[in-house]
């Protein structure tokens, strides 16, 4: 268990973000995003664009329908064994027919068989978002994790007012999964429980949240190890029930918590500072392979009355509790990067203006950064309470050092790539990185 000196409360959003734009407007604690950028991202940030889809933050936001409305949860299993199903977040609109993965970062398919989340030097690593949310139902993924300090893999389900359950993994004890929830970001330590799972990275195990209206099940394998009772989250001081219970995106990460750039208390977490050169990276880069995910929807809760169609979620009041979810017919797309759930139609030939700006612009931010982390991932702080405002944007290198010619894990060789990427070239997959970025 983490020493109580860690406080995750205090935010640092910019340190994982791929992108912090030097005149981005704020949001959060208060602070609304104005008209003109009016979706507040879950990093904090103000912009159009992708920042009024997933993970757009409804009550920081300009008003309730700038967030766009959500997609309704899909039973399905998911083989992750194409890129075909994987749009990159700079491509995104909100058409969940087209894709059910968006992605920041570095994702590759390795051998044909499974997705990997790849972190190369100096990068805040991958992250995979479901475009479907769930509103209860049973979710579980098989992988395998990433190894090294500084090194996190991550499994969550993270709704838009920031409700948020689970798997985290440090890669300094891989024989632990960290289970954890949170009701709207409110950090409370005595939320995390540690699970048993035999060598998370040489062994395939299959990681699921078993989501109710009442009651909340991490099993692993097929075991149950932590029942949460949602009567048992009541909190007297707000007169509210601390438990999830919002609809929630599907976050599949391989992000650096042990930067630098962050607090003493996230880097203590993580096992102490990112090492670039270790050994456990191969090809140039940590990774983490993500087999399948599965996803069994379940009924909205006993006396569920705003029910006006079937196609997607969204808010009639900023409480963000569970009786304020509608289901509607409301659209789930943008015509272009510079609409917003206010304007959807803005612009339809517009292109994004990419994550990688060199110099301000009047034009608001369209895509937010990445962090894989949820509320640990975009809050940080050091041992004494006191969080820095500042945050350094980790620089994308290329690593001539190639290593083995083939990805091996587990005995076996085969190549990943996003577009077929050959992993045994690390150069090729950073600058297929450095490439996205620049759309």
């Amino acid at each position: 268990m983490k020493t109580t000196t860690f406080n995750v409360a205090a935010a640092l959003a910019a340190t994982f973000a791929l992108h912090v734009a030097a005149d981005a407007i704020k949001c959060g604690d208060g602070a609304v995003c104005p008209s003109d950028a009016p979706c507040c991202s879950e990093y904090g940030q103000c912009g159009v664009g992708a920042y009024c889809l997933g993970g757009c933050d409804p009550k920081h936001s300009f008003d309730l329908q700038s967030c766009v409305a959500a997609p309704v949860c899909q039973s399905t299993d998911y083989t992750m064994n194409s890129m075909d199903d994987i749009m990159p977040n700079t491509e995104y609109l909100g058409d969940a027919s087209k894709a059910n993965w968006v992605s920041s970062g570095n994702p590759a398919i390795y051998n044909n068989e499974a997705l990997l989340l790849t972190m190369p030097p100096d990068t805040v690593g991958t992250l995979v978002t479901s475009t479907h949310y769930v509103w209860y139902g049973k979710v579980s993924a098989s992988l395998t994790t990433s190894q090294g300090q500084g090194v996190v893999t991550a499994f969550i389900l993270m709704s838009d007012m920031k409700d948020e359950i689970d798997f985290e993994f440090v890669g300094t004890d891989i024989q632990t999964a960290q289970s954890n929830y949170y009701f709207q970001g409110i950090t409370d330590y005595h939320n995390e429980k540690n699970l048993s799972a035999s060598d998370t990275v040489q062994n395939t195990h299959k990681y699921e949240f078993d989501w109710t209206p009442d009651t909340l099940t991490w099993s692993i394998d097929g075991q149950a190890m932590r029942v949460l009772n949602r009567n048992d989250t009541y909190n007297s001081t707000t007169g509210q029930y601390h438990y999830p219970q919002t609809p929630a995106r599907i976050q599949l990460s391989l992000w650096p918590a042990g930067l630098s750039t962050n607090g003493a208390g996230t880097i203590a977490w993580a096992g102490g500072l990112v090492n670039w050169n270790s050994p456990y990276m191969q090809n140039g880069y940590y990774y983490a392979k993500i087999d399948d995910v599965s996803v069994e929807c379940y009924d909205p809760p006993s006396g569920f009355s705003n029910n006006y169609g079937n196609k997607a979620y969204y808010y009639n009041n900023l409480a963000g509790t569970n009786n304020t979810v509608c289901i509607g017919d409301n659209s789930t797309t943008l015509a272009s990067f510079y609409a917003t759930g206010d304007d959807p139609n803005t612009n339809p030939n517009a292109q994004s203006s990419g994550t990688k700006s060199s110099a301000p612009t009047s034009t608001p931010e369209t895509v937010p950064g990445i962090s894989g982390g949820g509320v640990r991932g975009t809050n940080g702080d050091d041992s004494s309470g006191t969080s820095s405002a500042s945050g350094s944007e980790p620089s994308t290198t290329t690593n001539t050092g190639g290593g083995q010619t083939g990805f091996t894990q587990g005995g076996s060789t085969g190549q990943s790539g996003a577009s077929k990427v050959v992993a045994g070239s690390a150069v090729a997959l950073l600058g297929f990185f450095i490439a996205a970025l620049m759309l």
